[in-house]
């Protein structure tokens, strides 16, 4: 039996793990297949999809923590013992994007720390880029454990209407999964009325730069909260 790949980011979610069967392993129509993990302190089960009679498919767990873990494929027919097929090994990592998050997750509030992200404004990836740096940054965000107390606007729950935050962040890079996601968080509506250095509100900011779907939702949003927030 083989893995592809043998590992993945310990948040998981969007990570699809296709096993390979040896020929004397494929199955019938009626076999059912799932994978257990085991680590250190926790167990998870994922079931598989039956792409043709030799490969199977399943998304990877999310897992607590960064570690290699025993892998059990598992095979059950009803009226019959469950069988083990294979024994694997996968690691579980944290990558550069969940560090990413935590970092600017820390930085909610911090004018210094959030003033230095302003030099990505000097090397803007490609659009294809920032679109994965979106989707990584996004999900990695999703997974964070953030304290109950976390604002997006960090501990000074106002900035007097003026300061960066991390809307600011998000629309400046054009980040329109991370912008949503901190909408929904405590502050995210809120931030749409701080005015940065320049003056800019998020909203502002996006049609300067550009990013009309980025702006629609911000202006949509908006709407909503101008008589709540402003």
């Amino acid at each position: 039996v083989l893995f592809n790949p043998r590992q993945s980011h310990k948040y998981g979610g969007d990570c699809v793990i296709t096993v390979l069967l040896g020929e004397e392993d494929k199955f019938e129509e009626d076999v059912v297949f799932y994978l257990v993990f085991t680590g250190s302190s926790a167990r998870h089960y994922t079931s598989t999809r039956k792409v043709n009679p030799g490969t199977l498919e399943t998304i990877a767990p999310g897992h607590d923590c960064c570690e290699t873990v025993k892998v059990l494929l598992c095979a059950s027919k009803q009226g019959l013992s469950i069988v083990v097929v294979s024994e694997e090994s996968f690691q579980f990592i944290q990558d550069e994007a969940y560090d990413a998050a935590q970092f600017l997750a820390t930085c909610a509030g911090n004018q210094q720390a959030l003033n230095f992200t302003r030099f990505l404004d000097r090397s803007r990836p490609p659009s294809g880029d920032v679109d994965f740096l979106d989707e990584k940054v996004a999900l990695a965000f999703r997974h964070l454990k953030l304290p109950v107390e976390w604002n997006v606007l960090g501990a000074d729950q106002t900035l007097n209407g003026k300061g960066l935050t991390l809307m600011h962040f998000a629309v400046r890079l054009g980040l329109l999964r991370l912008t949503w996601f901190l909408l929904q968080q405590p502050g995210g509506r809120g931030a749409l009325c701080i005015h940065n250095n320049e003056g800019a509100t998020p909203v502002s900011l996006a049609l300067e730069r550009g990013y009309q779907k980025l702006h629609q939702l911000l202006t949509e949003v908006f709407c909503f909260v101008l008589l709540f927030f402003c």
